[in-house]
């Protein structure tokens, strides 16, 4: 059975940084795409960063130039390094990962960003 969980949130004051890091586990034959959403409250989920196998990224216009995502291939791993955050960051940031051809996301981790 795959697992995929997410480990790093936790509250932090305006300004400040967390890593997020996310380890897909089980019976896993090949892994593609991975990256990180975020929900908050009364909102959609939205992508935040994405990174390919090859290591092509992509962030949404209010995270770029402040994360940063980052994959580890032999762990089956993915990384978010959030800095400078702002309240707005406040969210549950979930882990995505293509492995063997399906989507799997994990429970989600919760960021929380204090003014």
């Amino acid at each position: 059975q795959v697992q995929v969980v997410e480990s790093g949130g936790g509250l932090v004051q305006a300004g400040g940084s967390l890593r997020l890091s996310c380890a897909a586990s089980g019976s896993i034959f090949s892994i593609g795409d991975m990256g990180w959403h975020r929900q908050a409250p009364g909102k959609q989920r939205e992508p935040v960063a994405t990174i390919t196998v090859g290591g092509g990224t992509n962030y949404s216009g209010s995270v770029k130039g402040r994360f940063t995502i980052s994959r580890d291939n032999a762990k089956n791993a993915v990384y978010l390094e959030m800095n400078s955050l702002k309240p707005e960051d406040t969210a549950v940031y979930y882990c995505a990962a293509e492995l063997s051809g399906s989507a799997y996301w994990g429970q989600g981790t919760q960021v929380t960003v204090t003014s």
